[in-house]
Order: C-alpha cells, then structure tokens, then sequence
C-alpha cells in the first residue's frame, strides 16, 4: 500500500475541519474589503478572477466540458450556492442588518435541510441527528446573542427578504447539487458555477451600482483570500462533502462557522469574545457531533 493510500482516509477526515476555518472567514474578508467596493461589485470581480483560476485548472488538468444536460444542472446549483447565497448576505449587510443577525438566520440552514428532508422528500432523520440539529442552532443562537451584547437591533424587511434568499439558496443550492451533481468533475463544476454567478452579479452591479471602487491595499489582501481561500478552496471542498455525504449531516458543519467567526474578529478586530458565546461554541460542536456520529438510533 502507497504512502497516499494510507494517508488519504485520515485526510478525508479533516476535510469539514478545513472546510469551517476556511468557511468562517468570509466574513472577516468582506470586512476588510466592502469599505472599499461595492457589494455586487466585489462579487463580481471576485467571480470573475475565479472563472479565469478555473479555466486554467480546466487545461492544466486536462478536465473535459459535462454534457448539455449537466451545464444546465450546474448554472442552477451555482445561482443558488453562489448568487443566492452570497448576494443575499451582502444585500443584507448593505442594508443595515448586523452580521451577527444575519449569520443567525442562515444558519438556519441545518434545520431547513431536515425540514426539507422530512416532509418534501420523505426521509428519514434520526431522533439523534435531530437533537444534535437543535443542539447546534441553540449554540449558535448564545454565540450570536453573546457578541450582539443582548442589545436591540432594528433591520428593515428588504434586508431580512434578502437574508431568507440566502438561507433558501444555500439550503436548496446545496441538495440540488447533492441530487442531479453526478459525476462531474469538481472543477469544471465550480467554473460552471461561477461563470453563472458572474453573469448575475454583472447585471445586479451595472443595474444597481456605481462600480467605483478604491483600490487599497486591504481590498486586495481581502479579494485575493475571497477567490483562493473561498471561492477556490472552501468551495471545491463543500462540494465534494455534498457529493459525499447527507444533506443534513453536511449542513450541519455551518453550525461552527459563527463561532470560528467569533474567535477570528477577536483575534483580529480585538472584539469581545464573551464566555457566553465560547459556551454556545462548545454546544455547537456538541450537535453537530451528534448530527454526523454513525450508530443506532431511533428516528
């Protein structure tokens, strides 16, 4: 047995790991960066810079183009993950709903997912990955409440609109690619995927913005992350994840993102990271144990 053989299950294992770290930043990035740009806008060029790292994986690596068919299923997953998801989340932050409200509702994802699961798709959820879903959305729930201070926020219903849109898009973005992904290439996927995001935040930017943008060394730091640590990296590993496993059990990882968001705005911004909300981490990690454990269970 190779050296890599050995190595690859233990690699597979850690894969959600890297997939949190990276996932969390995303805030942390558009921090830095939407000061100087505007939100479609970024999205745009970010898109755009990944379609062009995607076309020379396509060549490199000699991937082939997926049938018609699974263009089509792929330009669909992408509005969804990407468009929906991302454009949803900046709208919102535009529009005044703190970060820390928005996190918390699309986080929510987890639970929509078995929702969807139950009662659309007739499956069955486990009594124990039940628990561990509402053991996670109860720990993200203290994370978010401990970093808001407890204090009253007022957001009007444009931007709570456009954080549904990203909490369904992400939800049903990631069980269409679950459903009709196939056997496509990850790489040729993603360029998919993205090439269709590109086209729907050019329209949203020329439609609804200025395109001026002010080219500061923190923006480029932070775009630079955004395409190879986001959309490069975190991306390709979600969706070998939803190839791999159960929409529930997948969804469930989003659950650590508020938390890991937390430590890294500490670390970084030198917020409070108060203990109520290192509390509502650990009960994260606690469900979303309890969401991807194997074993028996009633359901």
């Amino acid at each position: 047995m190779s050296v890599m053989s050995e190595l690859r299950p233990a690699l597979v294992k850690i894969i959600p790991v890297i997939f949190v770290l990276l996932w969390s930043t995303g805030f942390i990035g558009a921090k830095y960066a939407l000061p100087y740009i505007e939100p479609f806008n970024l999205l745009f060029i970010r898109m755009l810079i990944t379609v062009a790292v995607f076309l020379c994986l396509m060549k490199v690596l000699g991937v082939t183009w997926p049938s018609r068919n699974q263009i089509k299923h792929q330009a669909v997953s992408g509005l969804l993950i990407h468009g929906a998801y991302l454009g949803g989340v900046f709208t919102a932050i535009k529009l005044q709903m703190p970060a820390g409200i928005t996190a918390l509702l699309v986080s929510m994802q987890p639970l929509l997912t078995a929702l969807i699961t139950i009662f659309i798709l007739q499956q069955a959820v486990k009594l124990r990955q039940w628990l561990g879903l509402s053991l996670g959305f109860v720990g993200v729930v203290l994370v978010l409440l401990a970093k808001e201070g407890g204090t009253n926020v007022e957001f009007g219903w444009p931007a709570l609109l456009a954080t549904l849109i990203s909490l369904v898009g992400i939800t049903i973005g990631s069980m269409y690619q679950k459903k009709f992904s196939g056997n496509v290439s990850l790489v040729a996927a993603s360029l998919i995927q993205y090439s269709a995001t590109a086209l729907l935040m050019a329209g949203l930017t020329f439609c609804f913005e200025t395109q001026v943008i002010d080219w500061q060394l923190p923006l480029v730091a932070a775009l630079t992350w955004l395409v190879f640590g986001l959309s490069v990296s975190a991306a390709l590993l979600l969706l070998y994840m939803i190839r791999q496993g159960e929409s529930a059990k997948v969804a469930s990882y989003f659950y650590l993102v508020p938390g890991i968001t937390a430590i890294e705005a500490w670390l970084l911004f030198e917020e409070q990271l108060p203990f109520l909300a290192i509390m509502g981490f650990l009960i994260s990690i606690v469900g979303v144990y309890l969401t991807i454990a194997r074993g028996r269970a009633s359901g």
